[in-house]
């Protein structure tokens, strides 16, 4: 049955449920008029806990989380108005074992959890299985996929093949405690360094290699797939369980307002910085390879080429290792830090942001300190002089991906959209736009959240499809230019 037009002056109320690993929150959506009001019902932190040398989610504290957050978005409508429908994004690679009953039966790791190095460094000695690897599922070898995870798992608990029946990653397994469905969807699916980078399904070279029993893994639905509807959460009584993007990342790069000729480079600029675009076919071989060129996915089925660049975690980091009074307390005292660092000159030597030493040190400071004397440069000698360095440092890491990804497709990119916290930094933004010499665009966008709510709004057929939403969304969007010095 065809669904009912929707009137330009009826509201749909959507809720995003967005997990990054600092931090989550939950987010209304209002549509009307062509128009999205965000209004956030429930923010709450999020960390990994170390127990005896390895790293773990709190998942049940998560969880609890998210029905806080949904509660309140419930109660936060108008009198007599209802969600439609809940999404789900988070971030990439770390999973849930369950068996039959949907029950855990190990605990979930965190993807910094050093366990995996053993299986990174032989994939990374052995030449051929590393390049079939590649050409099996466009994934490079990076410490925290889940096929490395996965492997280390199967070989240190080798009856974990007996007591599980499915692996959900995140965002799956928090649509199937919203909705009772278990399935796996195409975009986290994609980080896995397990999908076959020619289909929509799972590759059997890459489980065969991994041992990964592949009775674990339903082929992936694609984003908008209605999962049911939501269970036992007060005030979603018939509320839609939408897959949406599962990767927080995909949501995010489906915010973005892109030109249609696809001259833009995106960056999504959190933790991590994602540096990518949209295409219809992957980015491989050798050169692609050696650049570590992750052919992640749309929600659509397409491709969404990207290199990780190590992110603003290494301020997060280096502000702990600086002491508790390093860290500003109110958005004012950041935005002063920022400018006060944005006043002192450009770093004259920088961070090599490829270090694979940066992603979890026991000391992020103590590590910076390192490679800047191996360079014969003293270390910063405030917060400020460090974030002006980790900025500068950063924004290189930004133009050297651009440059690859010109010279291994032959594309031009004429200017860089940049959305998430990064994106608030006029520094990093202005660094940026001056190591890379295009404009860099910056949107005041909660974009994981709005790319959420956009699937949701097209699974409902209240926005047509997703060029529809961007150009309905850019109408209306605060955005601010920085132009190469």
């Amino acid at each position: 049955m065809a669904a009912k037009p929707t009137s330009k002056t009826t509201t749909t109320y959507c809720a995003a449920v967005d997990l990054g690993a600092t931090s989550g929150r939950v987010i209304v959506g209002a549509w009307q008029n062509n128009r999205l009001k965000l209004t956030v019902a429930h923010r709450f932190p999020n960390t990994f806990r170390t127990l005896n040398g390895s790293d773990y989610w709190e998942i049940g504290a998560l969880w609890h989380e998210v029905q806080t957050g949904l509660k309140k978005a419930a109660e936060s409508l108008p009198r007599g108005k209802k969600i439609a429908s809940v999404g789900v994004d988070a971030w990439g690679v770390d999973y849930v074992l369950l068996n039959d009953a949907g029950r855990l039966v190990f605990p979930v790791h965190a993807y910094r959890d050093n366990r995996t190095q053993p299986g990174l460094r032989h994939l990374g000695n052995t030449r051929a299985a590393l390049e079939r690897i590649y050409a099996a599922t466009g994934i490079p070898n990076v410490f925290y996929n889940s096929s490395l995870q996965l492997a280390e798992t199967i070989d240190a608990a080798p009856a974990i093949t007996d007591l599980a029946t499915r692996c959900l990653f995140l965002p799956d397994y928090f649509n199937y405690l919203l909705s009772g469905t278990m399935a796996n969807e195409l975009t986290i699916a994609s980080t896995t360094q397990l999908l076959d980078v020619r289909s929509n399904d799972w590759s059997r070279p890459a489980l065969d290699y991994f041992r990964v029993p592949s009775s674990w893994l339903s082929k992936p639905v694609l984003a908008g797939t209605r999962l049911g509807s939501v269970k036992n959460i007060p005030g979603l009584a018939g509320a839609k369980v939408i897959a949406v993007p599962g990767h927080d990342t995909a949501c995010a790069y489906d915010a973005m307002p892109a030109a249609p000729d696809g001259s833009d480079l995106f960056l999504s600029s959190g933790t991590w910085s994602l540096v990518g675009f949209e295409s219809d076919t992957p980015v491989l071989g050798p050169d692609a390879l050696k650049a570590r060129v992750a052919n992640e996915r749309i929600g659509d089925g397409r491709y969404r080429p990207l290199t990780n660049v190590i992110g603003m975690w290494l301020l997060e980091r280096t502000l702990l290792d600086l002491g508790p009074t390093a860290r500003p307390k109110t958005p004012e005292v950041w935005d002063k830090l920022i400018d006060d660092a944005a006043r002192l000159p450009a770093s004259k030597v920088l961070i090599d942001v490829t270090d694979p030493a940066l992603a979890n040190p026991p000391s992020m400071k103590a590590l910076i300190d390192a490679q800047l004397r191996k360079k014969k440069a003293a270390p910063p000698k405030n917060v400020k002089g460090y974030m002006r360095l980790i900025c500068d440092s950063l924004a290189r890491g930004h133009a050297d991906a651009k440059t690859a990804f010109e010279r291994m497709t032959g594309r031009e990119f004429k200017r860089i959209l940049i959305v998430g916290g990064g994106s608030r930094s006029p520094l990093l933004c202005q660094a940026t736009a001056n190591a890379a010499k295009v404009p860099v665009v910056s949107f005041n966008l909660e974009g994981t959240a709005v790319g959420n709510i956009a699937s949701q709004l097209i699974a409902l057929k209240v926005v047509k499809d997703k060029a529809t939403f961007r150009k309905h969304l850019a109408a209306h969007l605060e955005q601010k230019v920085y132009s190469p010095a």
